[in-house]
């Protein structure tokens, strides 16, 4: 009891003046303060996040990275701060967002092909345009499963595939990934990284991925986000510039290797702090 009575509060911190990040910047932190039970987990923290490339958040157990893309995607509210997508708020941002838990993420009365049309109906679009869309997905992820099934008939795999075709449908300017490949096997993660690059590669769509294993995290990345143990700062932004598509020979590229190495070093810095 005492522990919850002696627990700091939420400090009232006046706004400061926003200031933009350099030129190609596309998702603008400023003073970002989150509080949990009263103590902190982000306090004053800044960061600028690239446009058309992707970043990989990466860090210590409970440091907030979940946490971090869900207030940027405005799931999660935050108790201060700003967070602006090219100078326009959330709310003027098409985002798509790809869950963890691929279960819970697609509606289960609904079969697999009306779950990954839900935005674009919600947005208003015609038939003719839903219709053209969807094929444009079907096409470009090589579906060979029914999407007329409804999704608890379909593998883990094949459900997280739908729930990424359903985030990247509306076309958005942003797309968040939490983990996505955590509850899937090796061969359909390789797919799924491979399906991504892909996708990316055609768009340019902002893409920020939290991943819990490193390598991953690296291959996928044109910018590794290291972050610190709470409260949570930025301890390192690692740029990695191999060219795409990487391929498994890219894991053994010695840039691919430093990359990876000093994120390790970075990380387990971290760790004994």
């Amino acid at each position: 009891m005492s522990a919850v009575l002696n627990a700091p509060v939420v400090p009232d911190v006046p706004p400061r003046p926003f200031v933009p990040g350099p030129a190609g910047t596309h998702i603008t932190i400023r003073g970002l303060t989150k509080y949990f039970a009263g103590w902190p987990l982000y306090e004053h923290f800044d960061l600028d996040i690239p446009k058309g490339k992707i970043t990989s958040v990466f860090g210590p157990n409970g440091c907030g990275k979940s946490t971090l893309i869900n207030m940027i995607a405005g799931l999660i509210p935050i108790d201060a701060g700003q967070i602006l997508f090219d100078g326009k708020s959330l709310k003027d941002t098409k985002i798509g967002y790809v869950f963890q838990n691929y279960r819970e993420a697609m509606f289960p009365w609904m079969r697999t092909i009306d779950n990954i049309a839900y935005p674009l109906k919600l947005e208003g679009r015609s038939k003719a345009d839903v219709d053209r869309r969807m094929a444009e997905l079907v096409a470009s992820f090589d579906v060979k499963f029914d999407l007329n099934r409804f999704p608890y008939e379909l593998s883990g795999g094949q459900q997280q595939t739908a729930s990424i075709m359903r985030a990247l449908a509306p076309s958005p300017e942003v797309l968040f990934l939490d983990e996505p490949f955590s509850a899937l096997d090796f061969e359909m993660t390789l797919f799924i990284r491979e399906k991504l690059q892909e996708v990316f590669m055609q768009t340019g769509t902002t893409m920020l991925l939290v991943s819990h294993d490193l390598e991953e995290a690296v291959y996928l990345a044109d910018e590794v986000l290291l972050l610190t143990k709470r409260p949570t700062r930025v301890a390192e932004i690692l740029r990695y510039g191999d060219a795409r598509p990487r391929t498994v020979a890219t894991l053994s590229e010695p840039s691919f290797i430093s990359t990876k190495k000093l994120s390790l070093e970075i990380f387990q810095r971290e760790v004994r702090r």
